[in-house]
């Protein structure tokens, strides 16, 4: 159980929902498609299979498909489910949110560093899910038995910023096909080591669990293990040991950004599971070295930041768009860093 429920916490954003596929057999009668995969999936409700089917997460043959459609000889059946029932209780819990935007169907969230996202092993309480659960308690989504109710994505526990909340089952479904078909726009702001040869780019390569720390994950440029990863850069500013770049997600791996920066010789600053807690850049001299350390105190995390985040609305249809401050203790070092690049340049100028 301790296993599984570790598991959960460094799942894939696509795995915080359920796939199948079907390849239906020549021999199949004509069934209806709720009744065929309520023969195949455990632990699911013909409910559950409506409302996916209303929001157009079950598919035969690539195209939606309502309940009572008749499932025939060789069709190709796909679909995308919340995951069953959890298995621990979870406490809703009076925590404070910093809601960005909300209506009937869903919320935005601007998310603090050091908040878990979803319960997980050693994390039961003090989570955004616990505090959801007491805002939205006579919501029917929330006491509906899910182990993680309304989350389509997420993001790590030292990383800030914007997150996207589903307020019923509906909106759920919709915004998880969302994720899966990755039409939604996320963008990161990420503080990294090192200068960047190019001003954009984008960095590819499968990404699983590393082979000898199943803790942190690895990149296997070789494709031989692990998912496809594409995470696109662009550099907003240099400050010549560092670098602030924005991050696209074009697929949503366990600390995708952290570990494709890492790859390409730019851990993020302060990222402590991937080396960027270590002066990677720079003169050994002691002024410096006081410096980074004393911009290390101020952002006891990995510099990242989801500052935005765009999707189509799951009702209206509308394309929806919004925007996060850089939190208080991230903003603090990308002052001092500016500072100091003042101040190494005026030195150099007297130097000549």
């Amino acid at each position: 159980m301790i296993e599984e429920i570790e598991d959960i916490e460094q799942q894939d954003e696509q795995e915080l929902f359920e796939h199948y596929r079907f390849n239906v057999d020549k021999g199949q009668t004509m069934l209806r498609v709720d009744r065929f995969l309520n023969d195949r999936i455990t632990n699911v409700s013909r409910t559950k299979i409506h409302d996916a089917c209303e929001a157009g997460n079950i598919l035969a043959n690539g195209k939606p498909v309502k309940s009572s459609y008749k499932v025939k000889p060789n069709d190709l059946i796909t679909v995308v489910l919340p995951h069953p029932p959890r298995e621990i209780e979870l406490i809703p819990e009076n925590i404070p949110l910093n809601i960005v935007y909300e209506d009937n169907d869903l919320l935005v969230v601007n998310k603090q560093p050091g908040m878990v996202v979803h319960p997980s092993y050693g994390h039961y309480t003090g989570t955004l899910i616990n505090a959801l659960m007491y805002h939205f308690r006579d919501l029917p989504l929330f006491s509906s038995g899910e182990l993680r109710p309304g989350l389509v994505h997420r993001i790590d526990k030292n990383t800030s910023g914007l997150l996207l909340i589903a307020k019923n089952e509906f909106a759920m479904n919709k915004l998880a096909k969302q994720f899966f078909d990755r039409t939604i726009d996320r963008r990161y702001q990420a503080l990294v080591w090192g200068n960047f040869p190019e001003k954009e780019g984008t960095i590819t390569g499968n990404v699983g669990r590393n082979p000898r720390d199943r803790k942190v994950m690895f990149v296997f440029s070789d494709g031989s293990e692990g998912k496809p990863a594409i995470t696109h850069y662009k550099v907003l500013e240099d400050f010549n040991y560092v670098t602030l770049v924005e991050c696209k997600l074009e697929t949503g791996r366990t600390h995708q950004i952290r570990i494709h920066l890492k790859y390409a010789g730019h851990p993020l600053f302060n990222d402590e599971e991937y080396g960027g807690n270590q002066i990677l850049k720079g003169t050994t001299f002691t002024k410096y070295k006081q410096f980074v350390n004393n911009c290390f105190k101020i952002l006891p995390r990995q510099a990242l930041h989801a500052k935005t985040l765009s999707f189509t609305h799951p009702v209206s249809g509308k394309w929806m768009s919004f925007d996060s401050e850089i939190p208080n203790d991230m903003l603090e070092v990308l002052q001092k860093w500016r500072g100091y690049l003042v101040s190494r340049k005026e030195i150099e100028l007297d130097v000549d």
